[in-house]
């Protein structure tokens, strides 16, 4: 079975590295590993959708889903101190790897969650849900990420979604439509789409 960094369970073994990164004119050290998404860069698509994301109107908390070894979630919270932000991944090394970085990178305003999409966060609701979804995992998987953001959010909270139009952007276009009544493709750069919904 080939081994996925949407594996619970990454079993490839461990070569741990460390590196520096600017978002948002900030610098950041991540340690990342194999197994998990990108590791040796914060990945094109997730730096667009950081340096895209805007704070939404209504008061609460931010989550990040499928948070990898932690660059969206850690960018937000340091830029939103005010806020908590939900780290969420059902893979066990990003989520280690996202306690070490937050750590390293002295931000504390975050709770790191394992969780298979919203297994462990049905009685959560958030006022922005970020995601550069596992596109591997497959549609459903994706789709059913929507579905899960459109329950967890408040009344006027916001999905941010980055995908490749060759992985499916125009596909996710239209489930998010359907789900929320908008789509709004806030930015598009080197085949990426910055989607945001908001819930009515």
């Amino acid at each position: 079975m080939t081994e996925h960094y949407f594996s619970q369970k990454p079993q490839s073994k461990s070569s741990p590295m460390t590196w520096n990164y600017k978002l948002r004119g900030k610098n950041y050290v991540f340690s990342s590993d194999v197994g998990v998404f990108s590791k040796n860069e914060v990945d094109f698509g997730t730096r667009l959708l950081v340096e895209t994301f805007t704070p939404p109107q209504v008061p609460g908390d931010i989550l990040d889903l499928g948070c990898g070894y932690g660059p969206i979630g850690m960018a937000i919270a340091n830029e939103m101190p005010e806020r908590t932000v939900v780290m969420a991944d059902v893979n066990e090394r990003a989520l280690s790897l996202a306690k070490t970085n937050t750590e390293q990178n002295g931000i504390h305003n975050v709770e790191i969650v394992i969780s298979n999409q919203f297994s462990s966060l049905k009685e959560r609701s958030f006022a922005a849900i970020l995601t550069n979804p596992p596109i591997r995992a497959g549609k459903k998987v994706v789709h059913g990420m929507f579905e899960g953001s459109k329950d967890r959010l408040h009344k006027g909270g916001e999905l941010w979604v980055v995908i490749q139009k060759k992985q499916g952007a125009p596909s996710a276009i239209e489930k998010i439509e359907a789900l929320f009544g908008n789509c709004e493709t806030i930015e598009r750069s080197k085949g990426y789409y910055i989607l945001r919904a908001v819930k009515d």
